[in-house]
């Protein structure tokens, strides 16, 4: 049987002055500082990116596995991320390896959603350039959205299991990142949360189309050959400038979000901090 999961304390580092986030099931004061913005003019969507990684930079345990390195901490901030989005963005390799199946939003989440006008339902996107997704996917009761490529000889079967109106052709060859969140948007998908994984991350970044990153650091070394939170030889070019929104701790854990980018002020200028 499970360990049933424990709910910590998250002490606010920054902003300074802030009292302790205690448990809380309907997570008020949690969810208020990781609030989902709506997406900046001339953009589709707002994507918030959230990773874990260990002190020397892995993305996984020895097992290629992130549940190895993540905690009760990160699950915590983990729930509120999901609860506050309308479709989690993620990879096929990383759905056959972490074995996602649909999603759910706690309980005491739920209506949270109802009161921002979002639907009940989270739903969950999956990028394929091969259109091949887990077998445990496709028999879930809560199909996915494919976004994958014109010239995919999966097509035909992957209209035929899921319906034409969830599989989303985003490109020829490869995965376009802009065209992806844009049909997403036009479903009324506009709070964009990536999960990965690594690869995945890496193109949204190059394309530029990531606003946001929330990261766990694990007080963990592992060594080994294991990924960083982006899987790309290529240097980011221009290089991309992040800003500390908040900074949680908890035992050693450390959960900052990250803004990326210039954001709009009340002025028409831009800043970078929340």
């Amino acid at each position: 049987m499970a360990t049933p999961r424990q709910v910590p304390t998250l002490d606010v580092l920054l902003p300074a002055g802030r009292d302790p986030l205690v448990p809380d099931p309907t997570e008020v004061s949690l969810g208020a500082l990781y609030a989902h913005p709506a997406p900046r003019a001339a953009r589709p969507a707002w994507v918030r990116a959230n990773m874990v990684a260990t002190v020397d930079g892995a993305v996984t345990g020895p097992d290629h596995l992130s549940g190895s390195i993540n905690n009760d901490a990160d699950h915590r901030v983990f729930d509120v991320l999901r609860a506050a989005a309308d479709v989690v963005l993620i990879g096929a390799g990383t759905a056959r390896a972490e074995r996602y199946r649909s999603l759910r939003v706690p309980d005491a989440l739920a209506g949270g959603r109802a009161d921002r006008g979002q639907s009940a339902r989270l739903e969950l996107a999956v990028v394929s350039a091969s259109g091949v997704l887990p077998p445990e996917l496709l028999a879930s009761d809560d199909l996915p959205l494919v976004l994958t490529v014109s010239s995919s000889p999966a097509l035909p079967a992957l209209r035929a299991r899921l319906g034409a109106d969830r599989v989303i052709e985003a490109g020829d060859l490869t995965v376009d990142p802009g065209r992806a969140l844009a049909a997403l948007a036009a479903r009324g998908l506009v709070r964009v949360l990536t999960e990965g994984g690594p690869h995945l991350l890496a193109s949204l970044l190059a394309s530029d189309a990531v606003d946001e990153l929330c990261l766990t650091t694990s007080p963990l070394l592992v060594g080994g050959p294991a990924a960083r939170i982006l899987d790309t030889a290529a240097w980011l070019d221009p290089t991309r400038a992040a800003s500390l929104a908040h900074l949680l701790h908890c035992d050693g854990v450390l959960l900052a979000r990250w803004l990326l980018g210039a954001l709009p002020t009340v002025d028409g200028g831009t800043r970078l901090t929340p």
